[in-house]
């Protein structure tokens, strides 16, 4: 779990602060849906299909553009997608995926169980896609 503070890119007043579960098999960044009021009237830029880890499909409506920043970690913007959640232990457990993760430079460190800078932003270019000397 880490801190992620949420807002809107249009009107920052409308911002969530919350704890998320870092998921290195998801995309994106995953909220309930329950809480898409507290960033105002995101427009939804697409619906989509989603895939749990327990396989079910399930619909997310993805929203945006939301500034959101990894505690210690770069600020980034991009896209939310919010989903049906049924509170567990009267919370809900939002997801943080590599996507979110790798634009933020954050790396996961799976000995110490912590996100930890990455150096430079991998920027590797296939050899099909080089000019040609």
């Amino acid at each position: 779990m880490t801190p992620v503070f949420i807002a809107d890119a249009l009107d920052p007043a409308k911002q969530i602060h919350c704890d998320v579960l870092i998921d290195t098999g998801a995309a994106g960044l995953v909220l309930p849906k329950a809480r898409n009021d507290r960033l105002g009237a995101l427009p939804v830029v697409r619906t989509v299909e989603l895939e749990t880890a327990d396989q079910r499909v399930v619909p997310g409506e993805v929203c945006g553009p939301v500034k959101i920043q990894i505690e210690g970690f770069d600020v980034i913007f991009n896209e939310v997608i919010f989903m049906e959640m049924h509170p567990q232990d009267g919370g809900y457990e939002p997801l943080l995926g590599y996507l979110i993760l790798g634009q933020s430079r954050a790396a996961v460190d799976m000995v110490g169980h912590r996100l930890v800078p990455v150096k430079h932003v991998d920027l590797k270019i296939s050899s099909r896609m080089r000019a040609p000397s």
